[in-house]
């Protein structure tokens, strides 16, 4: 582990944690008519999922320097939390895991042998692609072990490959490489698939301004599958890359997941340094202590 690298992750992991928590506000219909005025909800705002298994993530990679796939498996079930907001498959698989089930043929078996392609793999992922900042095939490769610990489905991988890439070309280069450019990149590394079509189709749409029209194309994680959510987040990342409260309620503003398409787009920006407001991390629940412990 270098002390750089983990730097580099918890800034992602704090991002995608305030996308995540914040963005999670917006499910409470009190909340709703915030949007218009940008206006905060009311705190404390508590994250999901998204942030718990995005901190097993970092913690994996804190010991490991890599990703141990049964290490991290172990983690993701013994920090599983149902109240988080889990999907249903997800509880399953964590809950087997826990009772001594092998994860690999737990995976295999979901949605009739065909695996997940939900868009899991891809919301937890960005801290791992900041971690690996600048060298975004050893993020491409790392990203997919993280995944297939969940996800089967090529899809589904291909999500974590795109968002991990991404993170990693801005933690590394920043604002140097264009959008497209940069996106030119992650479809490089990104394996042929509905995800990569998808991507295709967001670089065609970098100049669109309006949110809501780009996810009408490409998706707002609503159906929540990795095809329907990682090309509209990297459009909404990539062309606010440089400020993460336009980029944050850019995001929600397109309505579907917005939890995940919020942490993942926080996750991004956050890998590229550009900071939360300060007054939003204080209204955010604390991140957990077994973090930098043992996975």
């Amino acid at each position: 582990m270098t002390t750089d690298s983990l730097i580099r992750a918890q800034r992602s992991l704090r991002g995608l944690a305030i996308g995540d928590a914040l963005g999670s506000q917006f499910f409470v219909p009190a909340n709703r008519n915030r949007f218009d005025n940008r206006r905060l909800p009311p705190a404390p705002w508590q994250w999901t999922d998204d942030t718990e298994m995005a901190c097993s993530i970092v913690a994996v990679l804190a010991e490991h320097g890599r990703i141990d796939q049964d290490a991290l498996a172990a983690s993701f079930a013994n920090h599983h939390d149902f109240d988080r907001g889990y999907g249903p498959s997800t509880n399953r698989l964590l809950r087997l895991i826990r009772e001594g089930g092998d994860w690999r043929d737990l995976v295999t078996e979901t949605f009739d042998g065909h695996g997940s392609f939900g868009n899991g793999a891809a919301m937890r992922v960005a801290p791992l692609g900041a971690w690996f900042a600048g060298d975004p095939v050893r993020a491409a490769q790392e990203a997919a072990l993280s995944a297939e610990v969940t996800h089967a489905h090529p899809d589904g991988i291909a999500g974590a490959v795109a968002v991990a890439v991404t993170a990693s070309m801005l933690a590394g280069f920043g604002n140097a490489e264009r959008p497209a450019d940069l996106l030119d990149a992650v479809l490089a590394l990104t394996p042929a698939g509905q995800v990569h079509d998808g991507i295709e189709l967001a670089r065609e749409l970098l100049p669109v301004t309006s949110a809501s029209v780009v996810a009408r194309q490409l998706g707002n994680g609503s159906r929540t599958s990795a095809q329907d959510t990682v090309p509209f987040t990297l459009w909404a990342a990539l062309t606010r890359f440089d400020d993460f409260a336009d980029a944050f309620w850019a995001t929600a503003s397109a309505g579907g997941d917005i939890d995940t398409t919020c942490a993942i787009v926080g996750g991004i920006v956050g890998a590229g340094a550009a900071e939360p407001p300060r007054t939003w991390a204080a209204l955010h629940e604390p991140l957990p202590d077994w973090m930098l412990g043992t996975a």
